[in-house]
């Protein structure tokens, strides 16, 4: 009997069809392996997950490998989006047992969930073989496989543990400058001088150390830094990761020079990328910067919202079986769109070529440099945007995950204002709508959503964080005081469920369900780390409110930054990004003036151009009535019946300025760069 149907995860729903007897995770699957005094097969992926995919076909959807399964297993199939928490702990199973990790990730557990044996894709042969050896030794070597499996379980706890206490015995050793700077001089051991990026193939977009390395160049000047921040966003945005029809980032490129991507688009990603392209272009000016910023909102406003408002987990690398089918192109395709003459213009402008760059003689598209006709490439551009819209699209994962619609919002509601794009700002708040009244629940929050109701699964630390960071530069946006509201009820929750009572925090909160061990990862992988994350979101909310609480929990969160940051800075983006905000105060801008006013807009918008990133905002009135109260704006009002910038730091500001030069002037100032 499969149990997948009632799931709210498109990734189990896929697999309600299988002929394999799934649970999803629950007790009530453990108790049914204790019963039937069988071992459990746990296999953990995503719904954009090529590879899952391809598990699938081979395996689980074969009535002969189902059949082995069936009988010799309880399969439980986890969605990694949905319960990271089980994702991180059999992940650092696997990773210990294997040396590598991966998705789709398969283990095979006792009904106590304590892992004996790990890997990740298996080919319905090997896999089949495995089934009945594991079978085997369940029969013939019961008490050296529960032995292993406990001795395993015990390991992985205590080893968590000691690498907590290790962290944490280097708070205080190194300052947070001293840190930044040499995370720089590290990074560029590792920075790829041709290609952009860090390290070799596969390369992944290194976002929240591109935004670090935004932020030191802003506050320090650091050359080196700006370096290797504008050569790989350069290096990845004219590559074949960017969609360059459509907008928005795969996941990551095969090969070191960006020009093979692995197709499918991540929701946060994106939303991480658009902040750094957009800071990208605060910092320098760039063209570049500021289109893909756009392009990038743009994609995510159009192609990734759900009809609750939120913004879904992800899109397939596949369509009709293939992998980038949807994305690629071959020259007699682009001269069946656009006529010969037009048709070879456009191979030239996207590197298409009859050897081609992908399967099968087919392209991915890239846009290595500017054409000189610009208006020509966009008529181009556009109609072959409209003819790829006729192909079979990928399919869509349609939950809401809490943390990466946070990690939306903050960009969405930035570029909104940065840009002058209400439709963006529209997008924002319909998505934080969308958290508040479905995600809350009381102080809590759940992880996911689909169709406008919540999951049954609680957020962990990282929703908390993201989702509070949201909120507060949407408060900053829109002049909305009821968001800054929102994330301090948050952020107090958060302290109270995950704090581990040493200034740390646990991703997973104390009345949560408990599993071998209490995860505790305070490294970035492809998101910031739920211990990074809340750091910045209790500066952000103590720089908004004056609150030395929040700001001492955001000091003590970081105490693990140096010995990450050491060890492999790569790991360490998010949290370097936060102490870049800390060493520049961070800045705090409150803006007074009548909405309707033309000149508030106008100092608004100055106001995010100018300032350092990682600076937070506050726009109101002058009537804590009609927007709300937030600290920041108590007591300041306008000057001379003009709306009036308050330029400040720790709650100390400067003299008022009234226009945008004036307001310029004070942010460039050497105490704020």
């Amino acid at each position: 009997m499969n149990r997948l149907k009632d799931s709210t995860s498109p990734y189990l729903l896929q697999h309600a069809d299988n002929p394999v007897d799934w649970w999803p995770w629950c007790e009530a699957a453990f108790t049914e392996a204790a019963r039937r005094d069988l071992p459990v097969m746990l296999s953990v992926g995503y719904a954009a997950c090529h590879w899952c995919h391809v598990m699938a076909h081979e395996s689980f959807e074969d009535p002969a490998t189902a059949a082995l399964l069936n009988e010799h297993m309880v399969a439980i199939k986890v969605d990694r989006e949905e319960r990271p928490d089980v994702d991180s702990v059999y992940m650092t199973a696997t990773q210990a047992m294997t040396g590598q990790g991966g998705w789709p990730m398969t283990v095979f557990m006792t009904p106590d969930k304590e892992p004996f044996f790990c890997g990740t894709y298996f080919p319905r042969d090997r896999f089949q073989q495995l089934i009945l050896g594991v079978a085997q030794a369940w029969r013939d070597q019961r008490d050296g496989v529960v032995g292993q499996a406990r001795h395993a379980a015990t390991a992985l706890a205590e080893n968590a543990a000691a690498v907590t206490r290790a962290l944490r015995d280097t708070e205080g050793e190194a300052r947070f400058g001293e840190v930044t700077a040499a995370s720089v001089s590290a990074l560029e051991h590792d920075y790829d001088a041709a290609d952009g990026g860090f390290g070799r193939a596969p390369k992944f977009p290194p976002s929240m150390v591109l935004e670090f390395l935004l932020r030191h160049h802003w506050r320090t000047g650091a050359p080196a830094a700006l370096r290797m921040a504008e050569g790989t966003c350069e290096a990845m945005a004219r590559g074949g990761m960017y969609d360059q029809l459509g907008g928005g980032f795969a996941r990551y490129s095969t090969d070191s020079a960006w020009v093979v991507p692995h197709f499918e688009k991540m929701l946060y990603d994106n939303a991480l990328l658009a902040r750094v392209y957009l800071n990208l272009w605060r910092v320098t000016g760039s063209e570049l910067g500021r289109r893909v910023a756009l392009e990038t909102c743009t994609w995510m406003a159009h192609e990734m919202r759900t009809a609750g408002g939120g913004l879904a987990a992800s899109l397939d690398a596949d369509s009709e079986g293939e992998e980038g089918r949807y994305y690629v192109w071959r020259p007699a395709g682009l001269t069946a769109v656009l006529g010969p003459e037009d048709g070879e213009f456009a191979a030239r402008a996207f590197g298409v070529t009859e050897a081609g760059t992908f399967e099968r003689g087919a392209s991915v598209l890239q846009r290595r440099a500017e054409p000189a006709d610009a208006d020509r490439f966009a008529r181009v551009r556009q109609a072959l945007l409209a003819a790829r819209e006729d192909r079979v699209r990928p399919g869509q994962d349609d939950k809401v995950v809490a943390a990466w619609n946070g990690l939306a919002i903050s960009a969405l509601a930035e570029c909104a204002l940065a840009l002058g794009q209400p439709d963006l700002l529209a997008t924002a708040r319909a998505a934080a709508t969308l958290l508040a009244e479905v995600h809350l629940k009381g102080d809590r929050l759940i992880r996911t959503s689909r169709g406008g109701h919540a999951g049954d699964t609680e957020g962990v630390l990282e929703d908390y964080a993201c989702v509070a960071e949201g909120f507060g530069v949407l408060s900053g946006v829109t002049g909305e005081g009821r968001w800054l509201t929102l994330a301090g009820r948050l952020l107090e929750a958060a302290l109270d469920a995950f704090g581990d009572g040493a200034g740390g925090f646990f991703d997973t909160a104390a009345d949560g369900e408990p599993l071998i061990f209490r995860p505790a990862d305070a490294a970035d992988n492809a998101t910031p780390s739920g211990t990074f994350a809340m750091a910045g979101a209790l500066l952000s909310y103590a720089a908004l409110t004056g609150s030395a609480r929040h700001r001492e929990a955001a000091e003590a969160a970081l105490g693990v930054l140096p010995a990450i940051a050491a060890r492999y800075p790569r790991a360490a983006g998010a949290g370097l990004a936060v102490a870049e905000a800390w060493l520049a105060g961070p800045a705090e801008i409150a803006v007074v003036g009548c909405e309707d006013d033309e000149r508030t807009t106008v100092l608004h918008r100055t106001a995010l151009l100018a300032a350092p990133p990682g600076a937070v905002l506050a726009l109101g009135d002058g009537d804590p009535k009609t927007r709300g109260t937030v600290p920041l704006l108590i007591g300041r009002g306008q000057v001379g019946g003009a709306p009036a910038a308050y330029v400040c730091r720790g709650f100390t500001c400067q003299a008022p300025v009234t226009t945008p030069e004036e307001l310029r002037a004070v942010l460039a100032a050497p105490a704020w760069t």
